[in-house]
């Protein structure tokens, strides 16, 4: 009986979630503050990072930058100053475990305790698997996932004793589908995603519902790291367009942000093709980068 009594009442829960997404379209989310608060972004040197610090910066919060490139990260917090914010600049390896509890050690005795963290460092080496060094493929998996672990670790007890945090995880379209000549990446982005999801659930079963999660999944971005990219379906995105997504989702507490906004009907759509019908569509995207193949570079 108690089974029955528990499907129904989750038949009730996915009415009403649907019936509240739809109000949703039509009635703005409250956006929360972001002033004063304390927030850590990883990788904040260049691209994704360096523009979220910037919007970050634009609404007073007080910032912690990282990222390896000292120079980098040293720039964007000299910008994020003439925006009027409080910015602390760190060189640190994200793919380091020593590095990264070293310096949220310090962090904590120079700035104080995180309450966001946007784990946004990356690491991506193009290149079939035979022509990927395990030096690459190791460097991947450290920052893009083993990285995650890490800061999330040192940070999530103060999070927790307070009951208020939020803990951003970036990842990609392609943690939800694989690409040629990304093996490692999109590997790294399909665990990156996973500790999203689970991390959320564990958050929730602890009670500790004053932690919020995000995960932001946008297609190509336009960084430098992939040279030339381009696809026939999907748009190739600025990173100003994806910093803009991704400060929206985390002032509405987002569980999951893709970028374009279609892409999460795009990829439940795809989970029903059949196999041939998926190649097709592979065959249609076209998707094209800069790889190494067989230790030469060409156009993939």
């Amino acid at each position: 009986m108690n089974i029955v009594l528990d499907l129904l009442w989750l038949l009730i829960t996915i009415i009403y979630s649907y019936l509240e997404s739809l109000v949703k379209v039509f009635i703005p989310r409250t956006r929360k503050s972001v002033a004063g608060e304390i927030v850590l972004i990883t990788g904040a040197g260049h691209g994704i990072g360096r523009l979220t610090a910037y919007e970050f910066a634009k609404r007073k919060s007080r910032l912690v930058l990282w990222d390896i490139n000292k120079r980098g990260v040293e720039e964007t917090a000299a910008q994020c100053r003439k925006l009027g914010a409080t910015a602390h600049a760190f060189e640190v390896d994200c793919g380091n475990r020593e590095e990264i509890y070293n310096s949220v050690h310090q962090v904590k005795k120079e700035v104080g305790d995180v309450s966001i963290v946007v784990n946004n460092a990356g690491a991506i080496y193009p290149a079939d698997l035979l022509s990927t060094t395990d030096e690459e493929i190791t460097k991947t998996f450290e920052v893009n996932v083993l990285g995650h672990f890490w800061i999330t670790k040192a940070l999530l007890p103060s999070m927790m004793k307070r009951n208020h945090g939020h803990i951003v995880t970036v990842a990609s379209v392609c943690g939800h589908g694989g690409i040629p000549y990304l093996i490692p990446y999109c590997s790294s982005k399909f665990a990156a995603v996973g500790f999203h999801r689970t991390l959320t659930l564990e958050l929730e079963a602890l009670g500790k519902t004053g932690i919020k999660t995000s995960c932001l999944c946008p297609v190509f971005v336009n960084t430098g790291f992939t040279k030339n990219p381009s696809t026939r379906l999907w748009p190739v995105l600025e990173t100003d367009e994806v910093a803009r997504s991704l400060i929206d989702g985390i002032l509405t507490n987002k569980k999951m942000i893709f970028v374009p906004s279609y892409l999460n009907i795009s990829l439940t759509l795809v989970r029903f093709l059949p196999e041939r019908a998926l190649a097709a569509l592979n065959h249609i995207q076209n998707v094209q980068f800069e790889a190494v193949v067989g230790h030469k570079t060409k156009m993939k």
